[in-house]
């Protein structure tokens, strides 16, 4: 039997509604890969147990021929999203242990269609990072390494533990959020598909906050398939979520193979930046040259804000932060030190339950809404904004399907390498994200190819508001050009 780790979520669903193995097996298989691969630090919370349990109900419900769309296929869950019984943390102290009697609308809707819970992903701190090391339970490791080098690199942040577990055969795909970039960036270093939907396409409730206006979930797989078999289990109008859409799921799946003749495909002029490695342009050409040997047709446009994008993001998203962390005091739940009074207990609960990357982001954030500054910085960002998101649909009025762009700036780097010193250097590897959050476009990125030192990189697709399903259509042409790629295993 082929290794059960091995297979794709598609694979899985095949196997199992041919009784060529169990949801138990394929689970065990699962949790033993798991076991074997700690040193990746991509699980922060361990459920065997309540895996083995609903694996059972799996294949049981698989047995009668009452399957749901993901019946028995074990995943992974961000420890953003809120998981009834199983601690959920966002990876900050601040949270302590806190245990949810709540499920998240996505997970619940994941659970509905027959999916298996692995366990909880290490994440960023409250999901602020582009690396993975923010989290309180350490930096998750990256299963690629340079040819010929030891060297331990990040799997691309918030989505880090996501992105690392499915590219490691840990779980056969995993539930991430994007606020600008944190599905998409990780998994182009990773060689996974990310997808981050239009906003409003799933529901936000139930999965911590970070920035409410930017903060959108979706899936991390191990390919384009995959990633429209989760986004069809996780989307969907929830009356919970104000921001949530009420429009109808189409399926997603029946847009892979689906010919992209004719389609217009936008090459932006204003993403090819002063000293982009080479690399990273040829991967560009090349990702052109497969859509437009499927019929695709080529046109340079222009988005003429997206050098303002960046700035007016990091304004924007640590001011909704400090806004949404305001309620973690240390009164209702989670983490408590005490103090003298009540402002001496918050400032305490704040100083050691926080880490520096959320503490400097609180601070950018109350600055940036304090009396004074509220006009020269947030509304001037919102503004800024509004002209972003007309870029897009200026482009989209004059015919364009979707905008072909690089995902990242270079591939993975070693632990530690960035932002050290200086923050802004860390910030800088959402260039290529951030617009399509800030416009609350959809946006995919597909494995492409590989640098000179042997790692992935990745392509993004941007596409208009909730037409997801052309994006998938366009990424499994670049899926099938470029191949797929697995790390050789060291841990």
């Amino acid at each position: 039997m082929t290794d059960l780790t091995s297979l794709t979520l598609a694979e899985a669903r095949k196997g199992l509604a041919d009784k060529t193995f169990t949801s138990l097996e394929l689970t065990d298989a699962h949790l033993g890969a798991i076991e074997a691969a700690r040193v990746l630090n991509a699980f922060v919370m361990e459920t065997p147990d309540q895996a083995r349990s609903m694996a059972k109900a799996a294949d049981e419900r698989i047995a009668k021929g009452d399957a749901g769309p993901l019946a028995g296929v074990p995943l992974g869950i961000k420890d953003l999203f809120a998981t009834k019984g199983v601690r959920t943390t966002a990876c900050s102290k601040i949270l302590g242990n806190f245990v949810p009697t709540y499920e998240s609308t996505v997970t619940s809707q994941l659970w509905r269609d027959g999916a298996v819970m692995l366990g909880k992903l290490n994440n960023d701190e409250f999901a602020m990072g582009s690396a993975n090391e923010t989290s309180c339970f350490g930096p998750v490791g990256n299963p690629w390494r340079r040819e010929g080098s030891n060297t331990t690199l990040v799997p691309g942040g918030s989505s880090g533990g996501s992105a690392s577990a499915v590219a490691a055969l840990l779980c056969m795909g995993a539930t991430a959020t994007d606020t600008g970039g944190s599905i998409r960036q990780p998994a182009a270093l990773t060689a996974t598909v990310g997808i981050k939907p239009t906003y409003g396409r799933c529901s936000r409730w139930g999965i911590v906050a970070f920035a409410s206006s930017l903060d959108q979930a979706g899936p991390i797989a191990r390919s384009v398939r995959d990633a429209a078999m989760l986004l069809r289990s996780m989307a969907g109008h929830d009356p919970k979520d104000t921001t949530s859409a009420d429009i109808a799921v189409p399926d997603y799946e029946a847009a892979i193979g689906k010919s992209v003749k004719g389609m217009r495909i936008g090459i932006p002029k204003e993403y090819r930046l002063d000293g982009m490695p080479a690399e990273i342009e040829k991967l560009w050409e090349a990702g052109a040259a497969w859509l437009k040997a499927a019929g695709a047709e080529l046109v340079e446009v222009s988005l003429p804000h997206t050098k303002y994008a960046l700035p007016a993001y990091y304004i924007v998203a640590p001011a909704e932060a400090s806004s949404n962390l305001a309620r973690y005091d240390g009164v209702r739940y989670g983490l408590r030190e005490q103090g003298k009074n009540v402002i001496e207990l918050y400032e305490n609960t704040r100083a050691e339950g926080f880490g520096a990357e959320v503490r400097r982001r609180v601070m950018i954030g109350t600055y940036v809404l304090s009396a004074g500054y509220y006009d020269a910085y947030y509304l001037r960002a919102q503004k800024v904004r509004t002209l972003i998101k007309k870029d897009f649909e200026d482009c989209f009025a004059r015919g364009v399907d979707a905008i072909l762009t690089p995902a990242t700036p270079s591939a993975a780097f070693g632990i530690g390498e960035k932002g050290g010193a200086d923050p802004v250097e860390m910030y800088l590897n959402d260039i290529f994200t951030v617009t399509v959050n800030m416009a609350g476009l959809p946006g995919i990125a597909v494995p492409a190819g590989k640098d000179g030192q042997g790692l992935p990189l990745g392509l993004q697709l941007i596409g208009r508001p909730f037409d997801e399903e052309t994006l998938f259509s366009l990424g499994e042409v670049i899926e099938q050009a470029a191949g797929r790629f697995t790390p050789t295993r060291w841990w």
